[in-house]
């Protein structure tokens, strides 16, 4: 048998709870899990499960590509200037009271 080392970490207890349940739902206990896990980690030399981001994530290209869309829509917007942009904050902020 190989040497034995012990393994610690900190987890928040509400999930350690919940998830010491579910493997003693299926007859294991929590050492005898995270064994598992670190075995088929070895197996398929990384995690033992799809590690993906949600849909909602966009690349780093899509980022890029926006912002000089948005870089070229600015591009076409006249130039202001300080009395210009003031009065239209001003007439804003009088419609706000309204």
């Amino acid at each position: 048998m190989a040497e034995q080392v012990l393994i610690q970490f900190r987890a928040d207890k509400a999930l350690k709870q919940e998830v010491t349940e579910i493997y003693e739902s299926l007859g294991m206990d929590l050492p005898t899990a995270f064994r598992m896990f670190m075995n088929k980690s070895k197996m398929v030399r990384g995690l033992p499960f799809e590690a993906i981001l949600p849909e909602a994530a966009i690349t780093r290209a899509e980022a890029r590509k926006a912002f000089y869309d948005l870089r070229a829509q600015a591009s076409n917007v006249p130039e202001m200037t300080l009395d210009e942009i003031n009065a239209e904050i001003a007439a804003v902020r009088a419609e706000r009271k309204r």
